[in-house]
């Protein structure tokens, strides 16, 4: 580049543009042994970029050589810009006192439009302090004056850094009105740094708007822009943690807070932002109830922020640190006197964050049996319940259940707790993805307890079973938002299926697939970050649950059991014959460790010359039975039971328990579930269809023998067994049998699958139906697994079919022999065609196999769900 002025000049508009080119022309001017004031100019512009991208001490370093080679240029305007450019610097290395001082020195040194720039970085530096009323002001004196010069690009800055400091303080339509000016300012110019930070803030004002899922594909969106300039930037990674969290993502929030704060360390970047991303790491923490985390992150955020002398800030980690102490079960009269003077060093910055100090520093006095002290403080905090965004109201209606429950008022307390799980509801069903559905429960969890605990106190099961099955399955009343036709999104799809065969086949080999696994992660989370984008259309069911039309629907011979858990005991709810009895059973924590011994007995039985583990086994069973149905076993009559367990124990296999080995049973996730089922019509014609996956061990034997009873099926097996060909004729289908190898994620389980011809049909695939088969069998390994999301959701294949149009379905919970599963299945479809229910044609098929340890595990491995 020429060394002419202008050519010079022109770098600082470029480093927020194209900032590694204009690194490059700066070290550039600098080879040349420039005049004064051009080697001030490159050398701010090398600080501005090591500043903000790379080595702060370097920034440093290049600052002060740029303000000395201004002073010796004799320019004042030059001397005041590189002043606030050294300042933000100042600011974020954590030395605010000399940070302060130099923009002030280049408030006083500038004149006109340079001294309005200088301005603008002073309020930018306020805002990161927390000083909000100054930041406001200073943007107001800045404003005009470069609107007067004309000067789009500070111009727009300005407004993108006014909207930013609204959002701080919770002034979401002043933000977004302020966003659309910069944005069509932004518009007139090059500036595309610039441009992808106006994109991540119009993010984070969706996130306060309450728009969760187009916050996450504007975020998105920008690392994309940042990515395409080899710019990392470490605000987007601590505003992607806040909606992560609010997204019930709190483990993701933590993992990418840690990385963060690993590469900025890696770099020597900003020490504001490591406090800041401190911060996010231990809401994050704090969130996914890791609360020695927490306290370990919150405590050094508290000291940076200290030492910075951001008092908006540190007042925000204290109150994380409090409520990490107190989940860590730390209560006392000191800790109530922190959280209540952080809440009220929250109210006097104008925090929004205030109520939730408040409802902190009550709920530790309600824990320390000082219901009076307590009263205030949760009073202040119920203001929250009646404006603002969803979580900020859902606070205040917990404040308000406390305050209740505190005065002896069990209809205060449902009344609050159904409110605001009305506000969760009319909040969840803004999100497409049914995985963010599910894992927003957790927002209510309190809610939910709450409301059982005072239901169970109040002596009625039927208000217990009304409340079970207010917070059961929440996600599965309404069919997920359907992914849209997104092509991109399809050939994400396309290519992730190519790729994990590939990789599968290379497996198989015996050969490393490192490669092929990092592209294969690399899609999943393409896929995911495109589904998670997806808005939600579908309305709740509006129709509360009717315990009356329950039990009309059971009649005199069906059972229901609905197991709810209530301080970590469970509660029987056994409903039928016009009634709804409670009765008291076992620990859920010791119903699910014996729940994992009998996963463990069914795993070696699966294997031949496994038999002296059968005795084990069936004693396993009976303690279970004695933990989760207690004395209800005696009460359940002849006829079918229909089990409602909660989530965390969906991996009982309950054909083992002794009252149930001889009975219909089938399993719901709720009682609302099974009703709908009931009611679900098949299709006109019943179409069946019959698919055959690759590498079975008895090379899917039953599909041969069913292909030969059911005339006229649709048997896909081969290539034909694609998952597109597969899907197309699902949907819609009355029957379907599927024989092929399952695979469940732990770590993704929307990734969970069946393997197919060409690569895994997922459960993201399932939910493209536009109406899953009425009757689905599943005969493979693993298929009735799930994870335990949220409050108290369930993620899997059976989930992702039953709210499309499935009314019954038969899985597997554990791994089991293969051949084994043919008779089984081959005995299930003569009960079927006997015209018996699912249900009823699997206990049929369990009598009517050998009486071995082998076959009598792989009975008890299946599972009927629903009610067809």
């Amino acid at each position: 580049m020429t060394a002419g002025s202008d050519a010079v000049q022109d770098l600082l508009p470029l480093v927020f543009a194209a900032p590694n080119e204009a690194l490059t022309k700066a070290e550039s001017v600098l080879r040349r042994r420039p005049e004064p004031l051009h080697a001030s100019v490159a050398h701010q512009v090398i600080g501005i970029w090591q500043r903000d991208f790379g080595d702060l001490r370097l920034a440093l370093r290049h600052l002060r050589r740029a303000r000395n080679w201004a002073a010796r240029a004799g320019s004042a305007d030059r001397e005041a810009d590189v002043l606030a450019t050294l300042g933000v610097a100042l600011v974020h290395s954590g030395r605010t006192r000399q940070g302060l001082d130099a923009l002030s020195q280049g408030v006083r040194r500038g004149t006109g439009h340079t001294r309005a720039r200088v301005l603008f970085r002073r309020a930018y530096c306020w805002w990161v302090l927390g000083h909000h009323k100054e930041a406001l002001e200073d943007v107001r004196r800045a404003v005009p004056v470069l609107r007067q010069a004309g000067d789009v690009i500070w111009t727009a800055r300005s407004l993108t850094l006014r909207a930013t400091v609204h959002l701080a303080l919770g002034a979401v339509e002043r933000a977004e009105a302020d966003f659309a000016s910069a944005e069509d300012l932004w518009a007139v110019t090059d500036q595309e740094h610039d441009k992808a930070d106006a994109v991540e803030s119009r993010g984070l004002a969706a996130f306060r708007s309450g728009d969760v899922p187009a916050a996450l594909r504007l975020l998105d969106e920008a690392e994309e822009r940042y990515a395409k300039l080899a710019t990392p930037t470490f605000m987007l990674s601590i505003r992607r943690c806040e909606v992560l969290m609010a997204a019930g993502l709190a483990t993701e929030a933590l993992a990418e807070a840690d990385t963060a704060i690993a590469e900025l360390d890696l770099i020597g970047g900003q020490s504001t932002r490591k406090a800041e991303l401190l911060l996010a790491a231990a809401r994050a923490a704090r969130q996914a109830d890791e609360p020695a985390t927490a306290t370990a992150r919150a405590g050094l955020a508290v000291r940076l922020f200290a030492g910075q002398r951001r008092t908006w800030w540190e007042a925000h980690a204290r109150l994380v640190l409090i409520g990490a102490r107190h989940a860590a079960g730390k209560g006392s009269r000191r800790l109530v006197a922190d959280a209540a003077a952080v809440a009220q060093r929250l109210t006097g910055l104008g925090a929004p964050a205030a109520p939730e100090a408040y409802l902190l520093a009550g709920r530790i006095a309600l824990d320390l049996g000082r219901a009076a002290d307590a009263e205030p403080y949760l009073a202040v905090a119920a203001r929250s319940r009646r404006s603002g965004p969803p979580l900020a109201r859902m606070t205040g209606w917990a404040a308000q259940a406390l305050r209740a429950r505190a005065a002896g008022s069990t209809r205060g307390v449902l009344e609050a707790c159904r409110r605001g799980l009305d506000v969760l509801d009319d909040h969840r069903m803004t999100l497409g993805a049914s995985e963010l559905r599910a894992r927003a429960t957790a927002q209510g969890a309190e809610l939910a307890a709450l409301a059982q605990q005072a239901a169970l106190r109040s002596g009625g099961p039927r208000r217990l079973l009304m409340w079970s099955e207010r917070w059961r399955a929440t996600v599965l009343s309404a069919p997920p938002t359907r992914p849209p036709a997104d092509p991109e999104l399809l050939s994400h799809m396309t290519a992730y299926r190519e790729i994990a065969a590939r990789a599968e086949e290379t497996r198989m080999d015996g050969r490393p697939v490192p490669a092929l696994e990092r592209e294969q992660r690399r899609l999943e989370r393409a896929i995911r970050s495109r589904t998670l984008h997806m808005r939600g259309e579908a309305h709740g069911d509006d129709t509360r649950f009717d315990v009356g039309r329950l039990l009309g629907q059971l009649g005199d011979g069906v059972r229901l059991v609905e197991l709810a858990v209530v301080d970590g005991r469970v509660q029987v709810l056994l409903c039928g014959q016009g009634r709804v009895r409670r009765f008291e059973a076992g620990l859920l924590a010791a119903a699910e460790t014996e729940a994992e011994h009998v996963q463990a007995g069914l795993r070696r039985l699966a294997h031949p010359g496994a038999q002296a583990r059968l005795p084990l086994v069936e004693a396993a069973g009976r303690r279970l039975e004695e933990l989760l149905l207690g004395p209800a076993a005696a009460h359940l009559g002849d006829g079918p039971v229909v089990i409602v367990p909660p989530g965390r124990l969906h991996r009982v296999p309950w054909a083992l328990l002794p009252s149930l080995r001889e009975r219909v049973v089938s399993v719901s996730p709720s009682a609302s579930s099974w009703l709908r089922a009931r009611e679900t019509r098949p299709p006109w014609g019943g179409r069946k269809v019959l698919v055959r996956g690759p590498g079975l061990a008895t090379g899917g034997a039953e599909v041969t023998r069913l292909a030969a009873r059911y005339s006229g099926a649709t048997v896909l097996e081969h290539r034909d067994a694609s998952v597109p060909r597969v899907l197309a004729e699902l949907d819609g289908a009355g029957l379907a049998h599927i024989a092929a190898h399952g695979t469940f994620r732990t770590d993704g389980p929307m990734f969970s699958s069946l393997r197919m011809a060409d690569g895994p049909l997922i459960v993201h695939d399932f939910e493209r139906l536009g109406r899953s088969p009425y009757r689905i069998i599943l005969s493979c390994c693993d298929t009735a697994r799930f994870a335990t999301v949220g409050a108290d959701e369930l993620l899997g294949l059976v989930t992702a079919l039953l709210p499309l149009g499935t009314a019954g379905v038969v899985a597997c919970s554990a791994p089991v022999n293969d051949e084994a599963v043919v008779p089984l299945m081959l005995a299930l479809h003569e009960g079927l065609a006997a015209g018996l229910p699912l249900p009823e044609a699997l206990r049929d098929a369990r009598a009517a196999m050998p009486d071995d340890a082998l076959h009598r595990a792989t009975g008890w491995a299946f599972t009927a769900f629903g009610a067809a």
